[in-house]
């Protein structure tokens, strides 16, 4: 490979919380083991080198004077979904920076409802979602996906269908790629979730961040392009954070179509008088969407790889843990209650045993899913196979 998938960072002491923080509040590791990070959704790797350069050739002119979002800027983003997501039709004026993901799901929140009203969203949740709405006042309605006999996470329309009506719901939150159970959501799902949306008069905010990270063989549909009344229901939100690992950067953007929809979110996230761009985050997308493409196709060679390698092993060596191997994004989501219960122990036990391990995961039961965890695979495969080993030693025995 060309770009550099191998090498195990020493990323202690950079501010980064994946590896300065434990997500169990009293929990640690054994003394002299080292913690293997594999929870916060942000990637071991060194990020695409044409990002680093492209900040660097920004800093390059000492001066960072107040600045609006350059032709480049817009050019690299309309051209990205073009080639990446077969969008022929998105123009400038359909884009606008948000102050990260979350952000622009508060802002669209905070323009189109009011305290106390429920919103939508599927089960398991992200655990980013909750926190956003409880900090807004509104409640959140779960509509629990289900598995096939494959084990594939799919919607259950009649349950959403039903919910929007005992609630009188008129807005939702859509994950896709949904995060975390690793799914990537076929057309005719999106079309029919779509059509019940719109037949209870409900808007969608499509949270697509992870829409870049799609396994070979899958292959994401923008929710907007199922439809023309979706494409104008819909705020869809973007970002190259996951993709590159620049979550630290802050730089997330929303594709809105509808003319009356997009003034009012953008009214209200130029409210808050913080929704404003750095520039070195905006150099940084327009290095990752204009020359990543190729550093883009190997990561995601070495995250297929991974999840093969996670899910084979979890297969073979930890029964009665259930996960399916994602069609998209670097996470996996274990279902561990059979195992649990055939152990007799519960879900924080086995929790507290793999951080002991020094494998530091995540509580899946905050994405409102039980005797669940979630865990990232964005590591060098060294790491994986240790923190695999580690688990098979010292938690599932």
């Amino acid at each position: 490979m060309r770009y550099d998938f191998t090498t195990v960072m020493k990323r202690k002491g950079h501010d980064l919380i994946a590896e300065e923080q434990i997500p169990f509040e009293g929990a640690a590791c054994r003394e002299g083991v080292d913690p293997i990070p594999m929870w916060v959704a942000d990637m071991s790797f060194p990020t695409a080198p044409c990002v680093t350069e492209a900040i660097r050739e920004r800093l390059s002119f000492p001066n960072f004077g107040y600045f609006a979002q350059s032709e480049a800027y817009y050019r690299a983003i309309i051209d990205w979904h073009r080639t990446r997501k077969g969008t022929e039709d998105l123009t400038e004026e359909c884009i606008g920076y948000e102050n990260g993901v979350l952000g622009g799901v508060a802002s669209a929140l905070r323009a189109l409802t009011s305290p106390g009203d429920r919103i939508l969203l599927h089960a398991p949740t992200y655990v980013g979602f909750t926190h956003v709405l409880e900090d807004m006042g509104r409640k959140a309605v779960h509509s629990a996906l289900k598995r096939d006999e494959a084990g594939v996470w799919r919607m259950d329309y009649e349950d959403m269908d039903r919910k929007l009506k005992e609630n009188r719901i008129h807005l939702a939150i859509f994950c896709s790629p949904h995060n975390p159970t690793g799914r990537v959501w076929e057309r005719e799902e999106i079309l029919r979730a779509m059509e019940i949306y719109a037949r209870n008069d409900c808007l969608v905010i499509s949270d697509e961040i992870w829409s870049d990270l799609i396994m070979p063989g899958y292959r994401h549909i923008p929710t907007q392009s199922v439809s023309e009344d979706a494409k104008n229901r819909t705020i869809a939100l973007y970002a190259p954070s996951k993709t590159f690992s620049l979550a630290g950067l802050i730089g997330s953007y929303h594709v809105v179509y509808q003319p009356r929809l997009r003034d009012r979110l953008r009214r209200e996230g130029a409210s808050t008088h913080y929704n404003s761009q750095n520039v070195l985050s905006m150099a940084g997308l327009i290095g990752a969407y204009t020359r990543g493409g190729e550093w883009l196709e190997e990561l995601i060679t070495v995250l297929a790889g991974n999840a093969d390698y996670a899910c084979g092993f979890i297969g073979e060596h930890f029964p009665g843990v259930e996960v399916m191997r994602p069609h998209g994004t670097y996470m996996i989501f274990l279902d561990c209650g059979k195992y649990c219960r055939k152990k007799g122990i519960g879900i924080r036990e086995l929790q507290l045993r793999g951080v002991e391990a020094g494998v530091i995961w995540q509580d899946g039961e905050a994405f409102y899913w039980p005797d669940s965890i979630r865990m990232n695979l964005a590591l060098p495969r060294q790491r994986l196979e240790e923190a695999m080993e580690r688990l098979k030693a010292r938690v599932f025995e």
